[in-house]
């Protein structure tokens, strides 16, 4: 053989030989790859079996304790159909006890009603007998004995009873003034305040008298344009370096002051500088005005008030009536009404409030008709004051009656503030003639039989003789006395003048 066939056969037999040792290999693999698999497959029934002998551990155990639940709460709703059955019976039972009782007491009260009757019967008996007694003995008849003794009886009982009523008078009334003393005293007490004294003219200093002849002017041409432009008078006396502001408007009066005092530092005294000093006083005066209402709220303890109420109040600082500042005074008079109030047990708030503003229409009395009570509740009334506390502005002179403990309390507090101890500086001299000149105007008129001066003067009673003056002359009088009280004194705030006419017919009968 050749070289190269033998080579060929070399190859074809290791080409054999490797087949069949890879055929060999991959047996072998395919037996280990199905014994793993026969493994895998045991291993996981195995797993299954015990997963299936747990769960069916696990459903026996839950049915268990389902079924001991469902016992248990079978057994609770027996016990609570036991416990329900006990107390039906019980309240059976008590519905029979009270059953019986009823009886019991239904019996009794039959037999009550049946000694009540027989009672009765014996006292009508009885009654019969004694007023037949009592007509034999008397001579009257059954009516007339009874009506006599009731009469008796009714008049023993009046007198019983208003004798009764006299003593629970007389104690109340001792036992009113004395707890009334007592709060009084002791409001006064805490009350501390400066004296005061009324001003009507202001009085502005200058550095020598040769100013009065700038402010006069050439012909007075400046003092006519100052006193036009202020309301108010200017006097130039003799007096040395003052100059003396008059007004009845305390308000302007003070403007025209601080414009007079501006002029003078300035020393260019001319009426158009005198407008411009005038209009920058009043805006000064205004801010003062605000000012001074402000810290008046906050002396009384009082917020909340509108602006207006506040601006109107404010300008009671530059009111005085007989020496007391009426800004002071309703600041007192708040505060001893909201003492008075707290002592009583009635409403602290409203009589606080009521006292602050019970003066207010003081503030534009001047410039509105009307007393200041009526001016100030409408004020108080416009701006959204409580209707209790107008109530208690307008009643404070008892032009309107007080119908309320408040406005009593503010109606104490304004006499207590406006007669301590140097509030006021008139005299009770200065203050009879006052009230003397009043009655001797009203009396100076033809057919006034008499006259009274009332309310401290802010009102004149005038009585005339019916026969002489008729209805339409009473209303002329009314007028004619009112009109020379005006041309003949000087007051604060108004004075009401009221005429009465009685006609009084008496006959006889014979």
């Amino acid at each position: 053989m050749s070289p190269q066939t033998l080579e060929l056969i070399w190859i074809v037999v290791a080409f054999i030989t490797g087949a069949v040792a890879i055929v060999i290999a991959l047996r072998l693999a395919g037996r280990d790859v199905v014994r793993q698999s026969r493994e895998q497959a045991a291993r996981i029934t195995a797993e299954a079996e015990d997963r299936r002998r747990a769960i069916e551990i696990e459903a026996q155990e839950d049915a268990l304790q389902y079924r001991r639940k469902a016992e248990d709460e079978l057994r609770e709703q027996r016990r609570e159909v036991g416990r329900l059955e006990r107390r039906v019976e019980q309240r059976e039972e008590a519905l029979e006890r009270r059953a019986e009782g009823l009886e019991r007491s239904e019996q009794a009260v039959r037999d009550r009603n049946a000694a009540l009757d027989r009672t009765e019967r014996t006292i009508a008996e009885r009654q019969d007998e004694a007023e037949a007694q009592l007509a034999h003995v008397a001579g009257m008849t059954a009516e007339e004995a009874r009506q006599t003794l009731l009469d008796r009886l009714e008049a023993e009982m009046r007198d019983e009873g208003a004798r009764r009523v006299r003593q629970m008078e007389t104690s109340a009334r001792n036992e009113a003034d004395t707890r009334a003393r007592k709060v009084l005293a002791t409001v006064i007490q805490r009350m501390t305040s400066e004296m005061t004294a009324e001003t009507t003219v202001s009085v502005v200093p200058i550095p020598s008298d040769e100013v009065k002849g700038r402010i006069i002017g050439r012909e007075g041409r400046n003092i006519r344009a100052f006193e036009a432009a202020t309301g108010c008078d200017l006097i130039i006396d003799d007096t040395p370096e003052v100059v003396t502001v008059s007004g009845f408007d305390p308000v302007r009066r003070e403007i025209a002051r601080v414009a007079l005092a501006r002029l003078i530092q300035d020393g260019r005294i001319q009426p158009t500088r005198i407008e411009e000093a005038v209009e920058r006083a009043r805006a000064e005066v205004d801010r003062s005005i605000q000012e001074a209402g402000e810290q008046a709220l906050v002396d009384a303890e009082v917020t909340g008030l509108h602006p207006e109420i506040v601006k109107t109040l404010g300008r009671l600082r530059f009111r005085y009536s007989y020496g007391q500042n009426q800004l002071r005074h309703c600041v007192e008079t708040s505060w001893l009404a909201a003492a008075v109030a707290h002592e009583i047990g009635a409403d602290v708030e409203v009589a606080r409030l009521g006292g602050l503003l019970h003066d207010l229409g003081k503030a534009v009395d001047r410039e509105l008709e009307g007393t200041h009570a009526a001016i100030g509740a409408d004020i108080a009334k416009r701006f959204g004051i409580p209707k209790a506390v107008v109530h208690c502005v307008e009643a404070h002179h008892e032009e309107v009656k007080p119908e309320t403990t408040e406005a009593l309390v503010v109606m104490i507090a304004d006499a207590i503030s406006g007669s301590r101890p140097g509030a006021r500086r008139e005299s009770a001299d200065q203050y009879i003639r006052r009230l003397e000149a009043l009655e001797a105007i009203a009396n100076s008129f033809d057919g006034v039989e008499q006259s009274f001066a009332i309310q401290a003067g802010r009102e004149v009673r005038v009585v005339v003789q019916p026969e002489r003056i008729d209805d339409l002359a009473a209303a002329r009088l009314a007028r004619d006395v009112s009109k020379k009280i005006e041309e003949t004194l000087q007051y604060p705030g108004e004075i009401r003048v009221t005429v009465v006419r009685e006609t009084r017919s008496t006959a006889v009968a014979r």
